[in-house]
């Protein structure tokens, strides 16, 4: 039985951003409702938008516009490394590895590495830093064929994927098939406890299929016979998880007392219990109210408001609370395959950050709140003509 988690109602996939030509055009809504299972507690949209439909080569999400996400990818490959004892004999697979932002490391490192990235345009930027890249949908039919390949992993691996893929079910039993019998997962994804918690409800659009607990995910693991042997709490995405798995049959690798630890704190907020999830329309309608009422006082006041990060976070908020290019004069994005193009929906203009420095406006929202510090430290110049930072997410807070 499934009960309604949330409704954001019709809105454009968050990453289908539109050239001057499309604002012509009709422009595809779809219902962006969430509902919660009271059996496994798995929070899920209604699937209608296609994944092969959003994923496809007009992509425009490369990882590597981030800096911060460079440096905790790069992270990441020494620690797991030195962990594992991945070697030059070792294969380091990745699914949904994108502009090959963190194969890169391992490929510095002389680890053999295979990319798996159904967006061409992503994975030809990741061939172009030498990372072998295949651009196919992972699943139990992908992993079949590479197994008859003779490609098993030591190391698979994938980050912010694991939410994105509309049979969860297959994508892992995937996972199970290409996993050599000593080989390790390892899983980042946006912690379901964070969102409800902080009130991040912009996390949630079409590309987002599930919202995960480490609860939901140890049950869907073990259904294919994998068990998460580790788990740690990472600040990433506003919060979430990296979970380590292994093959049930591998008795080599002992469960760590985090993942005990981490289950019983899931449970004490009530993950497991249906009433947890009853009150999230109200915790996202307040922050509707907020940012409208900010916006309209400041086109009052005949200030200028501006927005940083062409996030599908932010499109998400802005298509919910019904702000278009009215309301916000143009939102600034240092990926130059999002410039020059319209946000979905709200059709507001992506431009290149000097556009910001000649316009001077009194204050720059920040869409992708999770990199806030980033941003501030990057646009630290707004402040001599006496801007101010602006985030609303889990509530309104001007910087």
């Amino acid at each position: 039985m499934h009960h309604e988690f949330i409704d954001l109602f019709n809105a454009p996939a968050s990453n289908s951003f539109l050239t001057k030509e499309q604002l012509n055009e009709p422009e595809a809504f779809y219902p962006l409702k969430v509902f919660v299972c009271d059996q496994c507690f798995l929070v899920q949209v209604d699937e209608y938008k296609k994944s092969d439909a959003i994923f496809d080569s007009n992509y425009v999400y490369f990882s590597s516009y981030s800096t911060s996400w460079l440096a905790h990818a790069k992270s990441y490959t020494e620690m797991i490394r030195r962990r594992f004892g991945l070697t030059e004999q070792s294969l380091a697979v990745e699914i949904a590895s994108n502009d090959g932002y963190l194969l890169q490391y391992f490929v510095q490192d002389g680890i053999p590495v295979l990319g798996i990235e159904p967006t061409q345009n992503t994975a030809e930027a990741a061939r172009q830093k030498g990372v072998e890249t295949i651009t196919e949908f992972f699943g139990t039919d992908l992993a079949h064929k590479l197994v008859k390949k003779g490609t098993k992993a030591d190391l698979l691996l994938g980050n912010n994927v694991l939410a994105h893929v509309p049979d969860i079910v297959d994508f892992v039993a995937g996972m199970k098939i290409i996993l050599k019998p000593d080989g390790i997962i390892t899983m980042e994804f946006p912690h379901l406890l964070q969102l409800v918690e902080n009130n991040q409800f912009d996390t949630i659009y079409h590309e987002h299929f599930s919202y995960l607990s480490l609860h939901t995910v140890s049950k869907i693991f073990a259904a294919s016979g994998l068990v998460i042997f580790d788990v740690e709490e990472l600040p990433t995405h506003g919060g979430s998880l990296r979970i380590f798995a292994k093959h049930k049959e591998n008795t080599s690798l002992s469960v760590s007392d985090s993942v005990n630890k981490l289950t019983i704190k899931e449970t004490h907020a009530g993950i497991t219990n249906i009433r947890y999830y009853t009150d999230f329309q109200k915790k996202a309608l307040k922050v509707k109210l907020e940012l409208l009422g900010f916006l309209i006082q400041a086109k009052v006041e005949g200030k200028k408001v501006t927005a940083y990060g062409a996030a599908a976070k932010g499109n998400t908020l802005l298509n919910y609370c019904g702000v278009k290019a009215d309301m916000i004069d143009f939102v600034v994005d240092a990926n130059p395959h999002k410039q020059e193009k319209f946000l979905p929906g709200s059709h507001i203009p992506v431009v290149n950050e000097k556009e910001l420095k000649e316009y001077r406006p009194e204050y720059v929202l920040i869409l992708p709140w999770n990199i806030k510090d980033e941003i501030v430290k990057q646009l630290e110049y707004i402040k001599e003509w006496g801007s101010n930072f602006v985030v609303f997410i889990p509530e309104l807070r001007i910087i």
